[in-house]
């Protein structure tokens, strides 16, 4: 079993370190709320001071942090990562941040010797649970390969997406996609409920039909015919809407930079940020439903 040192224990980070303790691994953790830390300690985790000391003496670094300016910082400060962990250990940050961040600091870590590979993740607080997350991995084949088991103790699906800041251009693509297809399937149930079509009949329909989706078969946003989904408990979060406006909003970014042509996209940011605006942020991102319908309050 490996030694791996786990930065930032939040909704995501919490159980995914959880699930490598489960599978036997020995873990130092860190993160800045020391309640974070202590739930982590309660299961078998050693508890550190600092970012730099959990990247001490491991064979692994694991981060999972907010944004790109907290993954710079963690990595590339005084005391951070890049000078703490051993050259012979591979460094995995799976953190949703913009491409060129996840480049700069691979670059950095390359020039200093050590291996890194950005693995973004999909699946939610419930797929990290689950041990179920779908891995995005950038960085070299012969890297992916040796961290594979370690990827494969949380996640069902681990994909080498291609060389470094690729984990991240997957990422962000996929979360266009899937926040433009809630947003039209939301639409449509909202539609069906005004032409007086019951939510199971369409369900039964464009489940089984080119309407599709992963939005609507495994997340459907209205109750009733995906159990499983945050519409059957008040769109309580599996993944916030202010999580999906963060990924829109670094999809917005790219297409700028890279002047690409994205109406949709556009148009799937503009609503989000209005449904955060209006004080939503923590709900379920399917709840966008709800601002399509006009029934927030």
């Amino acid at each position: 079993m490996s030694k791996i040192g786990f930065i930032g224990l939040g909704n995501m980070g919490s159980p995914m370190s959880t699930n490598l303790i489960k599978a036997g691994h020995e873990l130092k953790v860190f993160d800045l709320i020391p309640e974070h830390v202590e739930t982590i300690a309660a299961v078998g985790g050693a508890a550190v001071p600092t970012a730099g000391e959990a990247a001490r003496d491991v064979d692994y670094v694991i981060t999972m942090l907010p944004a790109g300016r907290h993954v710079r910082d963690v990595y590339l400060s005084s005391g951070g990562v890049l000078e703490s962990a051993p050259e012979t250990a591979i460094l995995i940050d799976c953190s949703t941040i913009d491409v060129a961040t996840a480049r700069e600091v691979a670059d950095r870590c390359r020039q200093s010797g050590r291996r890194m590979l950005d693995a973004p993740v999909s699946g939610g607080v419930s797929g990290a649970e689950a041990a179920s997350l779908t891995f995005m991995v950038g960085g070299s084949e012969v890297t992916f390969k040796e961290a594979y088991p370690i990827l494969d103790a949380m996640g069902k699906n681990i994909i080498h997406a291609g060389g470094p800041g690729n984990g991240q251009a997957a990422k962000m693509c996929n979360n266009l996609i899937l926040a433009i297809s809630m947003i039209g399937t939301s639409e449509a149930f909202v539609l069906a409920e005004q032409l007086g079509l019951d939510h199971q009949k369409l369900f039964d329909i464009s489940s089984t039909a080119s309407g599709q989706s992963w939005a609507l078969t495994s997340y459907c946003p209205v109750p009733g015919p995906v159990p499983g989904s945050p519409a059957n408990r008040n769109y309580q979060a599996g993944f916030t809407a202010a999580m999906m406006l963060k990924d829109l909003k670094l999809a917005e970014e790219a297409v700028r930079a890279y002047q690409v042509s994205s109406p949709l996209g556009a148009e799937a940011t503009s609503l989000y940020s209005a449904f955060v605006d209006q004080g939503h942020s923590e709900m379920d991102f399917s709840g966008i439903i709800k601002f399509i319908r006009g029934d927030l309050h």
